[in-house]
């Protein structure tokens, strides 16, 4: 019954258990998702541009899925939804005085703070680092914490002076509950837009129709017009010959 050492092993050392499942540190996942491409997972650099989903992307990840959707991507299920560069719109950010980039001097015991964001909101100050809800105007791409949207209700934008409504405005890395509502708004704009195309095509076949019925009558009464004069001209030769 017992080991080499004559120990007797107990049960948790002869039954293996299910795997104990590792919890993912969602402090560190969600600052994650404001410091990296959500495509390519790089780490966010100018140009950055968010969809109508509110998710950040590098500029120019999306510019390559788009010339090549073809490519293999881990994260493709990301950007399934953007059709165009103009799914996309590029943000107006507003760059944090206390962010050192990324060349600063991590050696020694230094304490660096992982939720220390690049960007704040121009209005409050508020950091851009998931701990606080940002919003981005569709209109103008300015970026601003939700707080501020709140306290310093307007019609125009804080940064840029450009005009907004209610629904110009997205959150960013919002839940999923809100990015399922955000969704649902993205589909029901492009079938609105869908229904006003098709509209204007059908509209512009009747007033091409119309426009050639038009033309072919005037053209078939020139046309009679042209003949009457010849055949009376004819008719007063002969009786002048008889």
């Amino acid at each position: 019954m017992g080991c080499d050492g004559g120990t007797i092993p107990k049960r948790h050392e002869l039954v293996k258990g299910p795997k104990k499942v590792e919890k993912v540190d969602k402090n560190a996942e969600l600052a994650a998702k404001w410091k990296y491409c959500a495509l390519s997972q790089e780490k966010l650099r100018r140009p950055i541009v968010a969809c109508e989903l509110g998710r950040l992307y590098n500029k120019d990840a999306v510019i390559e899925y788009l010339l090549d959707k073809t490519a293999e991507r881990p994260n493709a299920e990301a950007v399934v939804h953007i059709r165009g560069i103009k799914d996309i719109k590029e943000l107006n950010l507003t760059d944090n005085p206390e962010w050192e980039g990324e060349g600063r001097n991590t050696k020694g015991d230094r304490y660096e703070d992982i939720h220390c964001g690049m960007f704040i909101c121009p209005v409050v100050g508020l950091e851009m680092n998931g701990k606080h809800r940002f919003c981005y105007l569709q209109t103008c791409g300015c970026v601003f914490s939700e707080r501020a949207l709140k306290e310093v209700k307007t019609e125009i934008c804080h940064k840029c002076g450009d005009p907004f409504k209610d629904d110009n405005v997205l959150v960013l890395n919002g839940t999923k509950e809100e990015v399922e509502k955000l969704r649902e708004k993205m589909e029901e704009r492009r079938a609105k837009a869908k229904t006003k195309k098709c509209k204007k095509s059908k509209a512009a076949e009747t007033v091409s129709t119309t426009a050639e019925s038009k033309v072919a009558e005037l053209f078939s009464n020139n046309m009679l017009t042209l003949k009457t004069p010849k055949c009376s001209n004819q008719k007063k030769k002969k009786k002048s010959h008889c």
